[in-house]
């Protein structure tokens, strides 16, 4: 008895198959499927807040926000600005289930993570995803960023624990609000799972995307409140301040 119906077609194997570039369909350098030419092309962060990783005109600075009123979460780890090509691909992965995008972009996120290890960032103990509303995940099927930490988990080698945060409230879409909005809208929206193990570690929250930060605030200064020693942010991309 068969559980898969029969196929005829040809199987890709990924060892035994040249990769082609997402992007452009060229030839890819390594196992990696993105070529040089599109990776240099993507629109990489420069200049960000120590802090929040937003874009800064000078190096080492820290924006205004960050030091009127520091957040909950030691800094933002993040390779991109939200910007084409990167937002389609993120659009896809997160809304038309294009899982090949999604777990592109989480590779070279690791990549990028990597590189901050052996540089100056303390590498985590475990890494948490940012938990989805309960309507939007019926409707998505899937939390893009619960997908993003398992593929991070296994390049990085550090655990994805799902079991420690999660949403108690159905709020609004964050995209349709502004800052002062998006933190009223997250009031008493996430809580810590019964059985979870916060005290005295190192954590870190992974995301998609971060806009105001006012997710990540919420999220880190529960753990924090918990006995979280540090909290950093892991995401794919970072919004500029509107108007800029």
């Amino acid at each position: 008895m068969r559980c898969q119906p029969r196929y005829k077609g040809e199987v890709y194997i990924c060892l035994k198959n040249v990769h082609h570039c997402l992007l452009c369909d060229e030839p890819a350098d390594a196992q990696t499927p993105l070529c040089m030419a599109c990776e240099t092309d993507l629109p990489w962060l420069g200049e960000q807040c120590l802090t929040c990783a937003l874009p800064m005109p000078a190096p080492g600075l820290t924006c205004g926000e960050c030091l009127l009123e520091p957040p909950a979460f030691e800094t933002v780890a993040v390779p991109w600005m939200y910007g084409f090509p990167v937002d389609s691909l993120i659009t896809r992965f997160k809304h038309n289930a294009k899982w090949p995008f999604g777990h592109l972009l989480a590779d070279v996120l690791g990549q990028y993570l990597h590189h901050r290890f052996e540089e100056d960032l303390p590498r985590p103990q475990a890494l948490l995803p940012v938990p989805l509303a309960g309507k939007r995940l019926r409707q998505r099927g899937f939390n893009q960023a619960a997908m993003l930490a398992r593929w991070l988990s296994q390049q990085l080698d550090v655990p994805c624990e799902e079991n420690v945060l999660r949403r108690v409230q159905d709020t609004s879409a964050q995209q349709e609000l502004d800052a002062k909005a998006r933190k009223r809208n997250l009031r008493s929206a996430f809580a810590l799972e019964p059985e979870a193990q916060v005290r005295g570690r190192h954590l870190a929250l992974v995301d998609d995307v971060l806009t105001t930060g006012a997710t990540a605030q919420a999220l880190a200064r529960l753990l924090m409140a918990a006995g979280a020693a540090r909290v950093d942010v892991y995401c794919l991309a970072r919004t500029p301040k509107p108007g800029s």
